[in-house]
C-alpha cells in the first residue's frame, strides 16, 4: 500500500465483449444464462463485483423464502397482484415477463442443491417431479435459506469461469463513446484491495448493482448504527451510475417503507401468512379493520381492493394508530403458536418452534440477539413492530428503477414501452435487472435471478448485432484515473493542515458526508422524523440543501482504499437521494401513502397522476429534467377479483 500514499494507482485496462457490473442475483441469473447463448460465438464475457459473489447482494445473508414462485398461479393474475400492491402503476409486460419465466429459475436452485420445503407425503419430490411446496403466500415458498447465495453463485461461477471474474473491484462510472454520446462504451472503477484502478471498454454491459440503503437516516442509532433491513452495501450505484451516463429513470419517486420487528429488522412475512399471527394496537385492537374507513378519505379505498391491501396502504394504517398514542403495534406470536399446537403432537410442536427459529437464523440472525438481549421468547411474549426508514429498490415492494425496454411479443405494448432490445435502457448497450429495472417490483431474489437472464440473451445478441462497432472512450485515461483518486488527492495535499486529520476545513470524511446526507433527506424528504412527511416548501429546502452537498462532495477525502470505497458509495447516494427528491417534488399527489405523504397533495389523482414520472440527468449541468410518460394498463381486471381486506401480512 506504499504508493497508494502517493495516489499512484495501477492502471489495468481490458476490452471485452460484454461487461457484468455486479455479483447479486440479477448478476449470477446473467452468469448463468449467457454463456448457452454465447457459445461458439467467440464473445469475451467478464463479470466484474465490488464483492465476493458468495456472499454479495441483497441475498448475502440468506433468505427463509423465494418470494416469487408461480406453480399452479396465472402470470397475468402475478401482474394483478403487483399492480394493486403498487397503487395500479407499474410496467406490466415486464412484470409479465418475469412471470412466465421465474419458475425456471428456481427449478434450477432446487436442482443445485437448494432446501425447499414441501408439504406433507411430498417430502423427497422435486419441484419438476410433481412435489407440492410449502407456500406462506400465494406467491412464496419457503426455504432453508442460509446458503441461497453461496448455491446460486456456485453456478454462476461455474458457468462463467472464475478467470473471467474480478472480484472486489468497486465500478463508480459508465463512460460514453466519443463517437455517439448516447451509446456507453466503458466502466471505470478501483480495486478495493489493491491500489489499481480497472478501465474496461465493451460492446454492452449489465449494470446491476443493487438498491439503495443509508440514503435516509436509520431508525437504528447508537448502539445499532448501521443496522438496515436491506443490506447497507448496496449504495444506490445502479440508479447513480445510470443516470450520469444519461438513462432515464422511472418512478424514484417510489421507495418500501417495511413494517418489521422493532430494532432487529427481522421478517414478519412468515409469522403473518405461515403462522396467521395477527398484528395490533397496544389496547389489543385489530387497527386495520378498525382504520378501514379513513382510507376513504383520499380516495385510498379505490386501491385497498384485490386479493391482498398493498402494502403502502397496511403501513398508513398501522402509522394512523401510533401518531394518535395507540402504540406500540405489536404482533401476536405466542396466541398464533398457541392456536397451532392445538391440533398438534408434541413432536409437531417442536418442529414448528424449530421452524419458527428457522425464518430467522435463515437471514436475519441479528433479530435473535434483539431477543435475547431483551429476554424475549416470541412463543410467549410479543413483539413490537415498526416501519423502518425508507429503502430505494425496484426488485422488493418497491418500483424505483430504469426506464427499460421490454419483450417485444406481448399483444398490445405500446411503442414507447419497446424501442430496442429487452432490459436495454435508454443508452445504447446498457442494460439492467432486478433492482435496476424501474416500474416493475416484487420480483424479489426470483424474479432478479429470471431478469439477469433475461437480459443475458438480448445482449448476446446486441453483442453479435454490433460484432464490428469499437469503443472509444470520450475521456482520457488520465482524466478518468484523476476523478476516481480525487478524494486520496484531496487528503493528501490538506492532511498537514491540522493537528488531527478527521477535521479540517479543506475536506470532508465520507462518515460525515453520509451523516449529512441522512439528515437533509430525514428531516425534508418524508423520513422517519416527520411520519414520512412532506411538502413543496420542504423539498424546496431539500433540493437548496443537496445542491451545497453535491458541491461539497468534490471535497470528499480518502485516507486509504477503505475510504475511498465509502466516499463514492456516498456520491451514488446523493444522487439516488436527489432523483429521488426530484420525484417525489415533480408528483403532487399521494401516491403511495404509509411510504410517504405529499402533505399539500394527500388525494390520490388518477385523473391527471395515473402516469410515470420518468427523469433524466445532465452531468455537466447537475440539471434534472422530469416528465410524465402514459401508462397502459395491459392486463385487464379479472371478474371474480375479490373485494376486502386481509390480514395485514407485510412481505418478507
Amino acid at each position: 500500500m506504499a504508493d497508494f500514499e502517493f495516489g499512484n494507482p495501477e492502471i489495468v485496462e481490458e476490452e471485452v465483449d460484454i461487461l457484468i457490473i455486479g455479483g447479486g442475483m440479477s448478476a449470477c441469473g446473467c452468469a448463468f444464462e449467457i454463456m448457452r447463448w454465447a457459445e461458439g460465438k467467440a464473445l469475451n464475457i467478464k463479470l466484474v463485483d465490488k464483492a465476493a459473489m458468495d456472499r454479495s447482494g441483497a441475498v448475502a445473508q440468506g433468505l427463509s423464502a423465494i418470494n416469487t414462485y408461480m406453480g399452479e398461479n396465472d402470470p397475468a393474475d402475478y401482474v394483478r397482484y403487483v399492480r394493486g400492491d403498487l397503487m395500479g402503476i407499474i410496467r406490466e409486460d415486464l412484470v409479465y415477463d418475469v412471470g412466465r419465466h421465474v419458475d425456471d429459475s428456481v427449478h434450477n436452485f432446487e436442482e443445485w442443491g437448494l432446501p425447499i420445503w414441501k408439504q406433507s407425503g411430498d417430502e423427497g419430490k422435486m419441484l419438476t417431479e410433481g412435489g407440492k411446496p410449502v407456500r406462506s403466500g400465494r406467491w412464496q415458498i419457503m426455504i432453508n435459506g442460509e446458503s441461497y447465495k453461496w448455491i446460486v453463485a456456485e453456478a454462476a461461477k461455474k458457468a462463467l469461469g472464475i478467470d473471467n471474474i474480478n472480484e472486489q473491484v468497486f465500478i463508480v462510472q459508465l463512460i460514453s463513446d466519443i463517437n455517439d454520446p448516447s451509446r456507453v462504451a466503458g466502466a471505470a472503477g478501483f480495486s478495493v484491495r489493491d491500489n489499481k484502478v480497472f478501465i474496461y471498454k465493451f460492446k454492452c454491459c449489465l449494470l446491476a448493482a443493487g438498491g439503495a440503503v443509508n440514503v435516509f437516516r436509520p431508525r437504528s442509532v447508537g448502539e445499532g448504527t448501521g443496522r438496515a433491513w436491506y443490506p447497507v452495501w448496496n449504495a444506490g450505484s445502479t440508479y447513480s451510475i445510470a443516470a450520469e451516463c444519461g438513462a432515464h429513470l422511472t418512478l424514484m419517486e417510489n421507495r418500501f417503507v417495511p413494517a418489521r420487528f422493532k430494532d432487529g429488522y427481522g421478517p414478519v412475512g412468515a409469522w403473518f401468512l405461515l403462522f396467521k399471527a395477527q398484528a395490533m394496537n397496544a389496547y389489543g385492537e385489530d387497527y386495520q379493520v378498525k382504520n378501514y374507513s379513513i382510507l376513504a378519505d383520499h380516495g385510498y379505498d379505490e386501491y385497498a381492493n384485490g386479493p391482498k391491501m398493498g402494502t403502502c396502504l397496511r403501513n398508513h394504517l398501522m402509522m394512523k394508530e401510533m401518531r394518535e398514542g395507540r402504540g406500540p403495534i405489536f404482533i401476536d406470536t405466542p396466541t398464533a403458536m398457541a392456536k397451532l399446537a392445538e391440533t398438534m403432537t408434541p413432536q409437531e410442536i417442536k418442529h414448528l418452534e424449530a421452524e419458527a427459529w428457522e425464518d430467522f437464523l435463515d437471514m436475519t440472525i441479528g433479530q435473535c440477539g434483539v431477543w435475547a438481549g431483551e429476554n424475549i421468547e416470541p412463543d410467549k411474549e410479543m413483539s413490537e413492530l415498526m416501519p423502518t426508514e425508507p429503502y430505494l429498490l425496484g426488485s422488493h415492494a418497491g418500483c424505483a428503477g430504469i426506464w427499460c425496454s421490454g419483450p417485444e411479443d406481448l399483444p398490445g405494448t405500446p411503442d414507447h414501452y419497446h424501442w430496442g432490445y429487452n432490459r436495454m435502457t435508454t443508452v445504447k448497450g446498457l442494460f439492467t435487472a432486478g433492482d435496476g429495472v424501474g416500474a416493475s417490483g416484487h420480483k424479489f431474489s426470483s424474479g432478479s435471478h429470471a431478469e439477469g437472464r433475461i437480459a443475458a440473451k438480448s445482449m448476446v445478441k446486441f453483442a453479435l448485432d454490433n460484432k464490428d462497432w469499437k469503443p472509444e472512450l470520450s475521456r482520457t485515461i488520465d482524466e478518468i484515473v484523476e476523478e476516481i483518486y480525487r478524494p486520496v488527492k484531496t487528503y493528501l495535499e490538506h492532511k498537514d493542515y491540522t493537528t488531527t486529520i478527521d477535521i479540517n476545513p479543506h475536506y470532508i470524511t465520507p462518515k460525515m458526508f453520509q451523516f449529512r446526507l441522512q439528515k437533509i433527506m430525514d428531516e425534508y424528504v418524508a423520513g422517519v422524523t416527520t411520519w414520512y412527511q412532506t411538502n413543496a416548501k420542504m423539498l424546496e429546502i431539500a433540493e437548496k440543501k443537496l445542491e451545497m452537498l453535491r458541491e461539497d462532495s468534490l471535497k470528499m477525502r480518502a485516507k486509504d482504499l477503505h475510504e475511498l470505497l465509502r466516499a463514492w458509495e456516498n456520491y451514488h447516494r446523493l444522487i439516488t437521494a436527489y432523483a429521488h427528491m426530484k420525484h417525489i417534488q415533480f408528483r403532487e399527489e399521494t401516491r403511495y401513502p404509509g411510504y410517504y405523504y405529499r402533505m399539500d397533495f394527500q388525494d390520490i389523482d388518477d385523473e391527471n397522476w395515473k402516469c410515470f414520472v420518468n427523469s433524466k440527468f445532465d452531468r455537466e449541468t447537475g440539471e434534472w429534467t422530469v416528465w410524465k410518460e402514459p401508462y397502459v394498463q395491459m392486463i385487464k381486471y379479472a371478474d371474480d377479483e375479490p373485494i376486502g381486506i386481509s390480514n395485514p401480512a407485510a412481505n418478507v
